[in-house]
């Protein structure tokens, strides 16, 4: 009996691919991030999310896998860049921004012992501190006025807002632009007729709170309660300057009444926005949009005497018989931006200031041409002819002029 033996081939299974990499559903189903090469970027930046582990903020392995993945896509020599990424990966909540900005600023803009390397590929450039240049607010007692004040980020922020508009190149425009579009504007407020209820005193009595008060308790007077008046914003209104002596300044000027039109919205106050040259022309509506640069072509469309004549006493005339006998600028803040060179009769600017001055709770002038010279005195006819009917002359040559008339409005009850 013969065996066979059967002779089994072995053949080599094909290589089976690898199974693709995981998805994520917190980064939208998309492949996480793979951690970038060796960089010199890489140990600055893990250092940077230590620093703000120690604040208190909940930085995570991941969250630093994601910030280095993040700047691996941008340049990380720009400190825009840094910040942006930075915060977009490592904050996670609205609260943990301020100390953010606080440890950015102490960590990449302090006396941190960066390497030379390193603080040499770091570009402070205007552009990038006018993005870190992030305003600080800080809320007043009850019944007054909060203030808007500025948090520079760094020394240059600080230079650069005393420099004057047209000393300013492209890019340093840019940033102080995005500054200013940062500024909260508030007019002051007023008092009105009406009462509301008053948690602590008021100036007279609430009877009919303590009456039913009282009745909770079995009759029993317990607590007298009281009520005050009511407090409203003031109107605002700004009337600007852009004929061809004001080139200089009226796009940053416009710039500035956007930011107060976006700051106090309609539902908090009435802010109203005229342009003149050679005629008054309102931009309120034009520049009721979000976008800086489209409002400011919009406005430019609506006012066709742009770069023009100069004539402030027909405008004002204008604005005095068309706008401000309708109650526009009843008990409001009239804010006139222009350098006074009017080619107009004299006769009629004085009396369409009279009669302004008249209709409205407080006259401001804003003229570039003053400057910082506190021992300034008109030498136009314009200046000199309204200058007996304004209430408070300042500058509006450059960033801190803008940034004293915000801080001043409050206070002109």
């Amino acid at each position: 009996m013969t065996s066979r033996w059967c002779t089994t081939t072995w053949k080599r299974s094909p290589p089976v691919p690898d199974d693709p990499p995981p998805t994520s559903p917190a980064h939208g189903g998309l492949p996480p991030p793979v951690p970038p090469g060796p960089s010199p970027f890489t140990a600055l930046l893990v250092r940077f999310a230590g620093e703000l582990r120690a604040a208190g903020l909940a930085v995570g392995s991941g969250d630093v896998l994601v910030y280095c993945s993040a700047l691996a896509r941008l340049d990380p020599s720009d400190l825009i860049d840094l910040y942006w990424a930075g915060r977009a990966t490592l904050v996670s909540r609205h609260d943990d921004i301020a100390r953010y900005d606080e440890v950015f600023r102490r960590f990449f803009l302090g006396t941190e012992d960066l390497d030379e390397e390193l603080t040499l590929m770091l570009r402070a450039s205007a552009q990038a501190q006018g993005a870190l240049a992030i305003p600080a607010v800080e809320p007043g007692d009850s019944g007054e006025q909060d203030e808007a004040v500025l948090g520079w980020m760094a020394s240059d922020v600080e230079a650069l807002k005393h420099k004057s508009f047209p000393a300013c190149t492209p890019e340093e425009l840019a940033a102080l632009r995005r500054i200013m579009a940062r500024i909260r504007l508030t007019p002051p407020r007023r008092r009105t007729r009406r009462t509301a209820s008053a948690r602590s005193s008021g100036s007279r009595p609430d009877p009919r709170r303590t009456v039913r008060e009282s009745m909770r308790m079995q009759g029993e007077p317990a607590r007298l309660y009281w009520r005050r008046r009511k407090v409203r914003l003031r109107p605002l209104v700004l009337i600007l300057d852009i004929s061809g002596s004001m080139a200089d300044y009226s796009r940053s000027l416009l710039q500035f009444a956007h930011s107060a039109l976006r700051s106090t919205g309609r539902s908090a106050g009435r802010v109203e926005v005229f342009c003149f040259g050679t005629r008054l022309t309102r931009v309120t509506g034009a520049m009721a949009c979000r976008r800086p640069d489209e409002a400011l072509e919009r406005a430019a469309r609506a006012a066709f005497d742009w770069d023009g004549g100069t004539r402030i006493g027909d405008s004002l005339d204008a604005f005095v018989r068309g706008w401000a006998r309708r109650g526009l600028c009843r008990g409001g803040i009239v804010v006139i931006c222009s350098g006074g060179l009017d080619r107009g009769d004299p006769a009629v600017l004085a009396a369409a200031m009279e009669r302004l001055s008249l209709l409205c709770h407080r006259l401001v002038w804003l003229n570039p041409h003053k400057g910082d010279d506190r021992s300034f005195r008109p030498s136009t006819l314009g200046m000199m002819v309204a200058a007996p009917h304004i209430d408070l002359l300042l500058s509006g040559h450059d960033l801190a002029s803008l940034e004293k008339l915000a801080a001043t409005l409050p206070s002109l009850n």
